[in-house]
């Protein structure tokens, strides 16, 4: 069963939580994270990425990089950008984005119910990216971005959600990109209820998240080398907002390929045409599939609809997604993409960015091709978790994105 706490969060003012609050780490490159930060001392991109403090060209893995940030956030704390509760405290965290609301418990979730798949994983976690997290973490001794967490929908959780978010909120403000973020401290008597109904949820799912929960077990285990670490010691525990499943979305994930891989592309059509039925597409948004099973593919300036001609092995959790039958049955075959996750003449675009990023690239002569994906889902995402398997590279793009710098834990 899931075990979560309250917790002692560094949180910014109500005044200036807009300022302070900023995409997480991992959905911005340095450029773009100087570019978002620039005039701004108190955007907590200098705590998530701070090598936008030290010279253009500093390698993000080098030892002035972590204790940048480890300066920053000690600056943030000290000067009063962040304020450290007196006592542990739950958040509820609203998401509100194109008319769309989504309610998180913020809590600190247990290490070991991680190591023991109670928060069940989905992807598989790239042992470089870990390494930075990790050292992140022991540097600054803080979990300074929270991991997204996700559950089967309870009407008893999300009623006790609902008499919180009732009362006025202490942190609301709409970031740049048009998403609304309220925060509301949980009334103390109200604390026990959450931790007792979670005590009762079998398991929580990562739905975004994997590296920073991955490094939250190493940096325990990092710790636990140096001497004992007693069970209430806070690096047992790291932050999570915890989101019903029913008030999530998840977006497409979208794929493009540098070359045909030799083919002109009349050649390329007619082999696809062999493992899919192809049309051209038609209709208001010729770029977005009809649904599950369909896949929209751009060429030479027209819009494709792709349905596989073999039958889809429906009671496999894997084999069935639209992501594997597109890497099943053409990248791999057909443009010799054999791994995803390492091959450079792939390239993927979260949804949030639309079919007309891909447009744009494929317009500009840096792809040769592109592949417009139907969203998987979260059942799908449940589905995967629950049979203890991962899924493939880039299958989910979940949106609106956790901003960090409105809860740090420190440890």
């Amino acid at each position: 069963m899931a075990q979560i706490r309250p917790f002692s969060s560094s949180r910014p003012s109500p005044d200036r939580a807009r300022e302070v609050a900023s995409v997480p780490y991992d959905v911005v490159d340095a450029r773009e994270a100087r570019e978002l930060a620039a005039g701004n001392p108190s955007s907590f991109l200098h705590v998530c990425r701070p090598e936008i403090d030290l010279p253009e060209g500093t390698s993000l893995y080098s030892d002035p990089v972590y204790a940048k940030g480890r300066e920053n956030l000690d600056r943030f704390e000290a000067d009063g950008t962040l304020r450290t509760d007196p006592v542990p405290r739950l958040l509820v965290y609203r998401q509100t984005w194109r008319g769309r609301a989504q309610n998180g418990l913020v809590a600190v979730c247990a290490v070991d119910d991680y190591d023991s798949d109670v928060i069940k994983k989905h992807e598989k976690t790239r042992k470089d990216k870990e390494d930075d997290r990790t050292k992140h973490l022991l540097v600054q001794a803080a979990h300074a971005e929270p991991v997204f967490l996700t559950y089967p929908a309870t009407d008893a959780i999300d009623a006790r959600v609902a008499k919180v978010t009732s009362a006025p909120p202490g942190i609301d403000f709409e970031a740049e990109d048009e998403v609304r973020h309220t925060l509301w401290v949980v009334p103390a008597e109200d604390e026990a209820y959450f931790v007792e109904a979670f005590a009762s949820i079998p398991v929580l799912y990562v739905a975004d998240g994997h590296h920073r929960s991955a490094s939250a077990s190493r940096a325990r285990a990092a710790l636990k080398e140096k001497g004992p670490v007693g069970p209430d010691h806070p690096v047992q525990w790291f932050p999570a907002a915890i989101f019903p499943d029913r008030e999530l979305r998840i977006l497409p994930y979208n794929r493009l390929v540098k070359d045909l891989h030799g083919r002109t592309p009349e050649a390329f059509l007619e082999e696809v045409g062999r493992a899919f039925r192809v049309s051209e597409a038609s209709g208001e948004r010729p770029a977005e599939p009809a649904g599950k099973g369909e896949v929209r593919m751009l060429l030479a300036g027209r819009w494709y609809a792709l349905e596989p001609k073999e039958p889809v092995p429906a009671d496999d959790p894997i084999r069935s997604l639209d992501v594997s039958i597109l890497q099943e049955r053409l990248l791999a075959p057909i443009l010799g993409i054999e791994d995803p996750r390492t091959d450079k003449r792939i390239d993927f675009v979260g949804g949030i960015r639309g079919t007309g990023e891909l447009e744009k690239r494929v317009g500009s002569g840096a792809f040769a091709v592109a592949f417009s994906m139907h969203p998987t889902t979260v059942a799908e995402l449940m589905a995967i978790a629950d049979a203890g398997e991962t899924m493939p590279p880039k299958s989910t793009w979940f949106e609106p994105k956790l901003r960090s710098g409105l809860f740090v834990h420190r440890f």
